[in-house]
């Protein structure tokens, strides 16, 4: 009998977010405000070491595996990391998040290589906000390289929106761009870090304002499918998209958490937001090790806790999103 990620709480993990880099070429004001600053030296995951956490996670049960970073793309060996999880035959949707920079350019070669699903970051339709929120001024060429991601019939394509006072907490400027395309836009709350919370203290806002918007508007609650992350996904029936809410400062948000992070250098973190990690990179180095790594990623469950701290303001160890993927 094949084992399972199940926690103590009884939650199913089927979905492994898997940073490949610290690196980001954008300076988005909720991240990484003053640009990627190097704190140590490190090398990032290699390709045997991915080969073998893809091996061991699918073993037990990961059907989905999103790439992040930082900024995954950023990585020469980014089309060869997405045919090595291709070949995991129990990997059913190999994804990752990006901020679109390359995307124009790229995403056919990324789609033929295996990827299933795009998520790219964007937090305003406004060139000028783009160009505020993100310190580039790249908006069309985001949206023009989206445009051909639906062209060449990616079916999983997302738009992610950090919701913030002031500046992205209007529905009237995302709508429309969904009108006419089959795009999920998600609204994320905007999370405190470790470096993040004057940040976070002046512009957070809570997805239940927009979430009633929606509601006033006539849009409908879906069903959620198993491997989704935590967003509550709402339709209408005049829009081709759809748009989600991911609210980590809701009730009861952690219950249906079904996924689990592993960093750009080999750390198993049990939650974006926890106190600690869990080094796997001297397990890595040989397939000959791997009942020993499924060993102490099950025994990393048992410390995992049924909730995040968020409320009273803990972040964990997390300094900033890019550490182990947003």
């Amino acid at each position: 009998m094949q084992q399972q990620l199940v926690d103590n709480y009884q939650r199913r993990f089927q979905y492994l977010r898997l940073s490949l880099t610290e690196l980001c070429n954008f300076r988005c004001q909720y991240c990484l405000p003053n640009g990627y600053q190097p704190n140590r030296a490190h090398q990032f995951l290699t390709l045997n070491e991915i080969a073998n956490i893809a091996n061991v996670f699918s073993d037990l049960g990961v059907q989905k595996i999103r790439l992040t970073g930082g900024e995954p793309t950023l990585r020469r060996d980014f089309a060869d990391i997405i045919m090595l999880l291709a070949k995991q035959a129990s990997i059913k949707e190999i994804a990752v998040t990006t901020n679109g920079d390359r995307l124009l350019n790229r995403i056919t070669q990324w789609q033929q290589a295996g990827l299933t699903a795009l998520n790219v970051s964007i937090d305003s339709f406004s060139p000028a906000r783009f160009a505020l929120i993100t310190g580039e001024n790249k908006l069309h060429q985001v949206l023009a390289g989206i445009d051909r991601a639906l062209e060449i019939g990616m079916q999983k394509v997302k738009i992610n929106t950090v919701l913030m006072k002031g500046l992205t907490d209007g529905l009237n400027e995302y709508l429309p761009w969904i009108k006419d395309r089959r795009v999920d836009l998600r609204f994320i709350e905007l999370m405190e870090t470790g470096e993040g919370s004057a940040h976070f203290n002046r512009f957070h806002l809570s997805g239940t304002e927009i979430e009633q918007q929606l509601v006033a508007q006539g849009w409908q609650l879906m069903d959620k499918d198993k491997l989704a992350g935590p967003a509550k996904v709402y339709q209408h029936r005049d829009y081709q998209g759809r748009v989600g809410l991911i609210m980590p400062y809701s009730k009861n948000f952690c219950q249906s958490c079904n996924r689990l992070r592993v960093s750009s250098i080999g750390k198993l973190h049990y939650c974006l937001f926890g106190d600690s990690a869990i080094d796997l990179r001297d397990l890595l180095q040989d397939s000959s090790q791997q009942a020993l790594l499924k060993a102490r990623i099950l025994a990393s469950l048992r410390i995992k806790p049924e909730t995040h701290f968020l409320h009273q303001h803990h972040a964990g160890i997390t300094p900033n999103l890019s550490y182990i993927g947003g």
